[in-house]
């Protein structure tokens, strides 16, 4: 049996993000870097001639490859992800999906009727300790997952806020595990929008709690899970998992009765691996086969619409009270 050619892939914004999809697709045995585009074209020049590919004009890469990992700023998204889509390549477009929930939806049935693959970069997915969570879901009685995605202020400039940038990672990843849409949602902001918490009810009862920061003087990356019986910690940097149970009671005599309760702790076997490689991998083997992406482009919809309505929430101001006698 001959093995499959490579798909060949390409980057379309090489930027920060962009230059780590270029890595990936050269160092993927699977797909093969034919080229870059960016409108920095020195910017492009240098990261082709770092990873030993070629800097392409928008016409010639497409004409060239068979995937493009789009990674331009969100508001140039619909317009190049829609010239890729005509071209018939299949794309990746990093989160957040669109600026306009209707772009998403016209993108989604454009990608249909080409028949080409539109897969959303929430990458948090691909993690591995998300990868192996999969697989403990069916035995946990879920009552409330908390979500935390912390860290110090950044050297470089963001115009997304913090729900956007950080907390729609928590939102894709929570929707996904409930499986069902919030019914409430409750949010606030502070510190301009570099600060928001936010709390969602499911129509099943189940209370997802997340928290995004950019002012916080330690990076944490963490979901906690409450199940009926065990509590689950997943922590995305160090890629594990944890999960504490509680034992039988167990009585000692000793001057009249006694007893106590022992906390048992389970560390999950978690296959390290870059996420990124995971994501790239299933988005080549999707657009290779022609199946349905991890996380399709409805998926990207779900979260960005929560994400709008936290991040509206999160912004108001609260006035102020009211002085009475």
């Amino acid at each position: 049996m001959s093995e499959q050619p490579p798909v060949r892939a390409g980057v379309i914004g090489v930027g920060s993000m962009g230059q780590n999809h270029a890595r990936v697709y050269r160092e993927l045995p699977e797909t093969q870097l034919v080229g870059v585009h960016d409108v920095d074209t020195e910017q492009a020049r240098s990261v082709a001639e770092a990873f030993g590919t070629a800097a392409m004009e928008m016409d010639d890469l497409l004409d060239s490859v068979d995937v493009v990992s789009i990674a331009v700023p969100t508001q140039f998204h619909y317009d190049t992800a829609r010239e890729c889509i005509d071209a018939g390549v299949s794309v990746l477009v990093e989160k957040p999906f669109v600026e306009d929930l209707e772009d998403g939806r016209e993108l989604i049935g454009l990608a249909e009727r080409q028949g080409v693959v539109l897969q959303v970069g929430h990458i948090e997915r691909f993690n591995p300790a998300v990868m192996t969570l999969k697989d403990l879901l069916a035995d946990l009685d879920i009552i409330a997952l908390e979500a935390r995605r912390l860290g110090p202020p950044v050297d470089r400039d963001i115009e997304d806020t913090a729900v956007m940038d950080l907390m729609i990672h928590d939102i894709d990843i929570i929707l996904s595990i409930l499986g069902e849409e919030a019914r409430d949602v409750y949010a606030a902001g502070t510190r301009g929008s570099d600060y928001a918490t936010a709390t969602i009810q499911t129509p099943s009862g189940r209370i997802g709690q997340l928290t995004a920061s950019r002012v916080t003087q330690q990076k944490v990356r963490e979901l906690t899970i409450t199940a009926e019986n065990c509590r689950v910690i997943v922590d995305y940097i160090d890629q594990s998992i944890e999960i504490t149970r509680q034992s039988l009671p167990e009585y000692v005599k000793q001057e009249g009765f006694r007893y106590r309760h022992e906390n048992i702790v389970e560390q999950v076997l978690v296959e390290r691996r870059e996420p990124l490689k995971n994501e790239l991998s299933a988005f080549a083997e999707a657009a290779r086969t022609g199946s349905e992406p991890v996380v399709t482009g409805e998926d990207g919809l779900r979260a960005l619409s929560l994400a709008r309505e936290i991040d509206e929430l999160a912004g108001r101001e609260t006035p102020p009270p009211t002085d009475t006698v």
